[in-house]
């Protein structure tokens, strides 16, 4: 557990070798890329890219954390990519784990959902952990790796492209402004992470459309001791705000974060003073329970988005990129998302195995991510804040009508939360037609299992690293020789491809050539249950961990097609 006070953290600016290049008239040094935004996903996306062997310079324009809790919900999806980024204990130690979420209308829960109800999984279905502790661990993570720069009180105010988009030679030109003044920083590729009022999306000339919602509401950080459970509590109605909506939520150091429903006529700088916010805590608490403040926001809704995602060798990830309502806990956790799928193209086109063109499929993917974030975000916002006396009577209804029907429970929202996008169209995918059935469709986020890792437990999702995988599940009978040879073939190629093997009835036999695999046992079955594995099975994951193709049985022709449509590589229909 953490002791530091991440809220009171600053850091000092330091002067750069680029400053001392303006000195000298000398040309600046070319970075491979630059990140602009030290928010949790810009840090994301810089320890992703360093863990791949890419180094990076991460500029942001403050020298501290985030102030307040801000998000604080984290899906399962991004604590396995804080897992694959070398902090995802600290993240679990430290937060609110929570599967069950109860909805209220008035007094009367009308129904509980519990968003990971089978057991056999590495981490909770959510948790809850203030922005700040989020962003502190990133940041001390990137700190340990020597290969990201990172430049504190350094604002981007110009940018400029040069050269032939998608070419070699195309690169951007920064103006960095520090306290000593003003210097170029070059980089072939920069990842603009700079929140929803993205300086860099401005200064381009570019904006973001959507809809901006006629609802405010006022967020206060309490602290006080609790007997209310570590779930996720909403109410329609309640007795303590009437004809408005309430959520609650635990946070780690007996902090409770409450969601109150003003309205749009509601004054943001009235509704934020102490004589406005304490009478509504009170209300909801009771007149004998002690807390204090220590956060207080109001904020309104925004679905938006850009139009594309990327601008030449200028590439937009998050809030800079999209923007969506918080119920749902949509937008840090999908610009996690943004950031993983970024890094391993960025790498691979940097490392020169794959062309500039596999960048175009970042923009095209997350793009349609974002499409689907946006369009549960409206829905529940929708449902949430009705806008007329109809949709009003409609929500009360199935509100109602949900305490004993379960049909109706599908059809009332607070908040659909969090789940990563299934990429079924993405270009890079591989034809899936061999019979399988379940979830782990090609462009689907792989789902952990717990295995045996030379007899001790272990994660599946631990094993597939940062590289392509190759997961090949055997059955007693091994993996028969011409196989072996046949993947270690593979393994040797031109692109970097790692394997695990899953066997079913241990491992002493399952190979007896590949020295590089990964051999695991599935003692409990959950692996082969999941992914819908028969002796043969064959997975190609990508190195964020995303299905892009799946055989029943191995095929050497059919993967390395495969790995080359996934890389963009021209030749493969």
């Amino acid at each position: 557990m953490s002791s530091i006070n991440y809220q009171t953290l600053s850091f000092e600016y330091r002067r750069c070798a680029e400053q001392d290049a303006v000195a000298a008239t000398t040309d600046p040094a070319r970075h491979p890329v630059i990140v602009v935004g030290a928010g949790p996903v810009g840090l994301a996306t810089a320890i992703d890219l360093a863990q791949q062997g890419i180094p990076v310079v991460l500029v942001d324009d403050d020298c501290s954390l985030a102030t307040g809790s801000r998000a604080i919900c984290f899906s399962k999806r991004s604590l396995d990519i804080f897992d694959r980024l070398g902090c995802g204990d600290r993240m679990v130690d430290k937060g609110i784990s929570w599967n069950v979420g109860k909805v209220f209308l008035q007094e009367e829960m009308v129904y509980t959902f519990n968003l990971l109800p089978e057991a056999g999984h590495h981490r909770p279905a959510f948790i809850n952990l203030q922005q700040y502790y989020v962003e502190g661990f990133l940041l001390e993570r990137a700190q340990s790796l020597s290969n990201i720069d990172i430049r504190w009180k350094s604002k981007v105010v110009g940018l400029q492209q040069h050269g032939e988009p998608g070419s070699a030679d195309a690169f951007v030109t920064l103006t960095i402004e520090t306290p000593e003044g003003e210097y170029a920083l070059c980089g072939r590729y920069v990842v603009a992470a700079d929140g929803s009022r993205s300086p860099i999306r401005n200064m381009m000339g570019l904006d973001s459309k959507g809809r901006v919602f006629k609802d405010r509401f006022l967020i206060a950080d309490v602290k006080m001791e609790a007997e209310f459970p570590s779930e996720r509590w909403f109410w329609f109605d309640p007795p303590f705000h009437p004809n408005q909506s309430v959520l609650l939520h635990r946070q780690p150091d007996n902090v409770w974060r409450i969601d109150f429903q003003l309205g749009w006529d509601a004054d943001p700088a009235l509704e934020k003073t102490p004589e406005r916010v304490l009478p509504r805590v009170r209300a909801l608490l009771g007149p004998d329970v002690k807390f204090e403040l220590e956060w207080v926001s109001v904020y309104t809704f925004s679905c938006l988005r850009m139009e594309r995602f990327r601008h030449g060798n200028v590439l937009f990830v998050g809030d800079a990129a999209h923007l969506v309502s918080p119920f749902g806990a949509r937008g840090a956790n999908s610009g996690f998302q943004d950031a993983e799928n970024v890094a391993w193209k960025l790498a691979m086109v940097l490392d020169g195995r794959a062309p500039d063109a596999l960048l175009d499929t970042y923009a095209s993917e997350r793009e349609y991510a974002a499409d689907e974030n946006i369009r549960n975000s409206t829905r529940s916002t929708d449902f949430i804040t009705p806008k007329s006396p109809v949709s009003r009577t409609f929500r009360d209804a199935v509100l109602k009508l949900a305490r004993k029907h379960p049909f109706a429970r599908q059809l009332a929202n607070s908040g659909r939360l969090s789940v990563p996008a299934v990429l079924r169209d993405s270009t890079l995918n591989s034809t899936d037609n061999d019979g399988f059935e379940g979830k782990m469709v090609p462009g689907a986020s792989c789902v952990d299992a717990p295995v045996l890792s030379n007899g001790a437990p272990a994660w599946l999702l631990a094993q597939l690293g940062n590289a392509f995988t190759g997961v090949v599940f055997c059955g007693k009978d091994g993996i028969d020789a011409a196989t072996q040879r046949a993947l270690k073939a593979l393994q040797t190629g031109s692109i970097p491809f790692r394997l695990v093997v899953v066997a079913s009835h241990g491992i002493r036999h399952a190979v007896h050539d590949l020295d590089d695999a990964v051999v695991l046992e599935d003692a409990e079955g959950l692996a082969w249950s999941r992914y819908d594995a028969m002796p043969g099975t064959f997975y190609l994951i990508r190195p964020d961990q995303h299905v892009c193709a799946r055989w029943r049985t191995f095929d050497a022709t059919q993967i390395d097609a495969a790995l080359k449509r996934a890389l963009c590589v021209e030749g493969v229909a």
